[in-house]
C-alpha cells in the first residue's frame, strides 16, 4: 500500500543517516528519561469498508532517549517509549442521505464504539537541528512500533437484533460482535516536533506523530470476514525529560 510505504522510506533514510558516520562527527553520550502524555485519534482500515468517525482516546507512558552523535549540524539519538494507548473505532451509522440512522426502539441516532487498550513500544531513530543544551530544536523521528492488546470494551446505545436495517447504507455488522483475534500489533511510527532544553530544568517536547499498523486485529484469509483490519493513529503529545548524564565538554586549549 502506498500509504504504508512512505513511513518505511522515511525510516530507511533515517537509519542510513545513522550509519553514515565519519571522523567529523562529534561523539555524544547523553541519556535522558522522563514521561509523556497526549491525545490519540484513531480509525481502522477495514476491507470491506466500515464507515467511521474519528475515535478519541488518551496515551501516556515513559520515555528513554540516548543521544550518540552530532553529525555536522544534526543531532542523532535513539529513543524508546513504553506507552498505554486507547485505540479502536467509532462507527458513522448513516442513511443514504448521509443523515444519522434513528433506532426505532430508542428513538435516538444509533451509535457504536469499540475501545481497544494497548501497551505500545516504539523504537525511534531521531534527528534534531538547533540548540542542544539551552534553546529550541526541531526534530524528526521514525521507527518500528510494537503493541499488545490489553483489553477491549464496546459502547453502543441499541441492541444489534433491533437495529434499523432499513435505513442503513451499510449492513455490515460482523465487526460489532467480533473480539480482537490478533492481540500482537506492529507497524511504523513517524513524528516531528519542537524541543526546548535548559541545562537546569530539562527538556520540554511537543510532537505530532502518525502510526500506520502493518498487522491486523482480525484474521485475513479468504475465508475470513475481513481482508484488512489495521490501525491508523494520529497522536499529539507532550514529553518531559531529565538528563541522567551528559557528555563532558572538552576544555578549550589555552593560547
Amino acid at each position: 500500500m502506498v500509504i504504508g510505504q512512505r513511513p518505511m522510506v522515511v525510516l530507511l533514510f533515517v537509519l542510513t543517516a545513522f550509519a553514515a558516520k565519519a571522523q567529523i562527527g562529534d561523539y555524544r553520550s547523553d541519556l535522558a528519561i522522563g514521561v509523556n502524555g497526549g491525545y490519540s485519534l484513531n480509525d481502522m482500515r477495514f476491507l470491506p469498508k466500515v464507515t467511521q468517525k474519528m475515535h478519541h482516546g488518551i496515551t501516556f507512558g515513559g520515555t528513554i532517549r540516548y543521544t550518540c552523535e552530532k553529525y555536522f549540524s544534526t543531532v542523532c539519538a535513539l529513543q524508546a517509549e513504553f506507552n498505554f494507548n486507547q485505540l479502536g473505532w467509532s462507527e458513522n451509522i448513516i442513511d443514504y442521505n448521509e443523515n444519522p440512522v434513528i433506532n426505532e426502539t430508542t428513538g435516538l441516532p444509533e451509535e457504536y464504539q469499540r475501545n481497544i487498550s494497548y501497551l505500545q513500544v516504539p523504537l525511534l531513530a531521531r534527528l534534531g537541528w538547533g540548540r542542544e543544551q539551552k534553546g529550541l530544536q526541531f526534530f524528526i523521528q521514525a521507527g518500528p512500533q510494537f503493541g499488545y492488546c490489553l483489553g477491549e470494551k464496546t459502547k453502543m446505545n441499541f441492541e444489534l437484533d433491533k437495529r434499523n436495517k432499513m435505513d442503513r447504507v451499510s449492513q455490515l455488522i460482523d465487526q460489532d460482535t467480533m473480539a480482537v483475534q490478533l492481540k500482537f500489533d506492529y507497524g511504523i511510527a513517524v513524528g516531528a516536533g519542537l524541543e526546548y532544553s535548559h541545562p537546569k530544568v530539562g527538556h520540554f517536547i511537543l510532537e505530532a506523530r502518525y502510526y500506520y499498523g502493518l498487522g491486523n486485529i482480525y484474521h485475513d484469509s479468504k475465508r475470513d470476514n475481513f481482508g484488512a483490519s489495521n490501525h491508523r493513529n494520529i497522536i499529539i503529545k507532550a514529553t518531559y525529560l531529565r538528563d541522567i548524564f551528559r557528555t563532558k565538554k572538552k576544555s578549550k586549549p589555552k593560547s
